[in-house]
This record gives structure tokens, C-alpha cells and sequence, in this order.
């Protein structure tokens, strides 16, 4: 893992995508082998901004991810983008086409791409998405972006681990109610009216309802979030947007609440990893394993009710 470890931090690009595949892998063995390549990586992480950003399909968020990426890698940046294709439930497959969305960001050796499938996990976010962002950090990627399959509950997985959460939204997309959806505007750090170049006008109004909405939404602790709008298509607006997130970041360092939040994520992600890890041994467990199918079968066909089946089943998981 030594070898694997200083390749990565040297940057090369194969060693990083490796290193990826390996904390996404899940052997027993790959895992502590991950485990062991994390460790010894933890020291060079955690000095990259992390932007998550999300939007219904159709907004644009690939488009608007090469032209963001492209303006940063002109202004010094090393870019990495992790996106997240949604996995059939019927052949459990991806596309994973984002790198050819994103054809001249991805031929950049200064820029990164990994597409990753979301492999039922909910939130739009794999599983590992949180490892892969470390492994870029490491690599020495300064912005790393996390892209995710849509909304839903992924609002609430990305601003989990992200730095800031950018959220994308369309002209004529809805009215002031549509607008005012507070599971989606109180997680955003910065509301991006894309595509704004198709009709001026519905972005002029967007832009005016969602900055009215906002006022209505408790009080930050940090700066009230602010409604941009770019076109990614033109690559206009741009680099007004990247500078509102500078300010916003620099704002945080300063008053301390940049470092508790990543605090406060790195324990919301143990205790994530602890339940997932609970949920397998409890399934694995021999004592369970053998009333699982009987329990299940009771509690689909009616029998039984799920809370009994739940603490039948847990009692099975104690005694032993």
C-alpha cells in the first residue's frame, strides 16, 4: 500500500483511479487494504474545496461542470469530478457516460473524472463517494466536485460532505411555490439560474422568486444564500459565480464554522459506516440468517407484523 500511496500522492492519474476502484471494491480483503491506504493518506487530505452540486435532469450539470472546471484549471486550480450515474434496478448497470459529456475537461491532465454508479444506495451518492473525495485530496486536487444524480434525498447526502452546495435550477421551472421548497433551498449555499441565455426574461423572474423565497427561510448562520445566473452553453457568468464561492469560503475560514463543519461530518460519516457495517453482520449473523426468509415471507404475506418480525429477529442476533 506504500507504493500505491506515494503514487498517488505524486499525482499520477492511474495510480489515483486504482486507488478508487480499491475503496469501492467489496472484498474483505480490498477493504482493509483501503482502510490501510486511507491512513496513510489522511495527512495529505483536507485541503481542497469540496462543492456538491445537484439539479433535476435536464438542467445542464454537466455542461455547467466543464465550464466551471475549464475557468478553474485557467486560473491555476487542479480540478477532480465525482459524478454519480443512477444504477438500473433492473440490470443493476450505469451508463457512466459523464467523461463523454465532458469531453474537453476530461483530455486536461490537470482535471480528474470519475464516474462512479450509485448502486441503489439512496441519496444520489455511492457509497464510497466520501473515500474517492479523500483519495483526490491526496492526489493534490485543490476543488473536488461531487455530482450527483439528481434531487430527492440527494440535497441532504451532498450537502453531507461537501464544503458548499450549489444548486441548479432552470428558467420557467415553477412558480413562487415551486420556488419556496424548503428541503431544497435552506441546504443551498448558492442558487444557479443555468441556461438563463434561452429566455432572459424567465430567468430575470426565477432569479426575483427565488431571492423572495429565500428571505422567508430561518436566518443562516452564515451569508444568506445567494441566486445567480450563468449560461454553461456560453460559459457566461462563470466566473462571477466562482468568486461568490471564494467569498463565502474565505467568510467561514474566518469566523471558525469551515473547520466544525467538517468536524460534524467526519462523525455523521462513522456513525454512517457503523450502521452500514452493523446492518451486514446483522444479515451475515448465522443465528439470523436462518429465520430471515421465514420472517420475511411471513411479514410480505401478511402473517406477521413487521415490527414483531423486527424484534424477533433481533433478539436471534443477541442470543448469540
Amino acid at each position: 500500500m506504500s507504493d500505491l500511496a506515494g503514487r498517488v500522492k505524486a499525482s499520477e492519474r492511474r495510480a489515483l483511479a486504482k486507488a478508487i476502484t480499491l475503496v469501492e471494491s467489496t472484498r474483505a480483503d480490498h477493504r482493509e487494504q483501503a482502510d490501510a491506504l486511507l491512513t496513510a493518506l489522511m495527512p495529505a487530505t483536507g485541503n481542497a474545496l469540496r462543492l456538491g452540486i445537484s439539479g433535476v435532469p435536464g438542467v445542464g450539470k454537466s455542461t455547467f461542470i466543464e465550464a466551471f472546471g475549464l475557468l478553474l484549471l485557467e486560473r491555476g486550480h487542479r480540478v477532480a469530478v465525482l459524478t454519480v450515474d443512477p444504477s438500473s434496478s433492473v440490470s443493476g448497470g450505469a451508463i457512466l457516460g459523464d467523461k463523454t459529456r465532458m469531453e474537453k475537461l476530461s483530455m486536461d491532465q490537470r482535471a480528474f473524472i470519475r464516474p462512479s454508479p450509485s448502486s441503489g444506495t439512496l441519496g444520489g451518492v455511492a457509497e464510497k463517494t466520501r473515500e474517492a473525495m479523500l483519495l483526490c485530496e491526496a492526489a493534490g486536487y485543490d476543488v473536488v466536485i461531487v455530482e450527483t444524480v439528481g434531487v430527492g434525498q440527494s440535497e441532504t447526502a451532498v450537502a453531507g460532505m461537501t464544503d458548499l452546495y450549489l444548486l441548479l435550477q432552470l428558467p420557467n421551472a415553477g412558480d413562487d411555490l415551486q420556488a419556496i421548497k424548503k428541503g431544497v433551498m435552506e441546504l443551498a449555499d448558492l442558487v444557479v439560474i443555468n441556461k438563463a441565455d434561452l429566455d432572459p426574461t424567465a430567468a430575470m423572474r426565477a432569479q426575483a422568486q427565488i431571492t423572495s423565497a429565500l428571505r422567508l427561510l430561518p436566518t443562516h448562520a452564515h451569508a444568506a444564500p445567494r441566486v445567480l445566473q450563468v449560461s454553461a452553453l456560453k460559459a457566461e457568468g462563470i466566473a462571477p459565480l466562482w468568486d461568490a464561492l471564494t467569498a463565502q469560503r474565505d467568510a467561514r475560514i474566518a469566523n471558525g464554522s469551515w473547520a466544525a463543519k467538517r468536524r460534524e461530518q467526519s462523525l455523521a460519516w462513522m456513525w454512517e459506516r457503523i450502521q452500514a457495517g452493523l446492518r451486514q453482520a446483522f444479515v451475515a449473523h448465522p443465528g439470523v440468517a436462518e429465520r430471515l426468509q421465514a420472517a420475511t415471507a411471513d411479514v410480505r404475506e401478511g402473517r406477521t407484523p413487521a415490527s414483531t418480525a423486527a424484534r424477533q429477529l433481533l433478539a436471534a442476533f443477541r442470543s448469540s
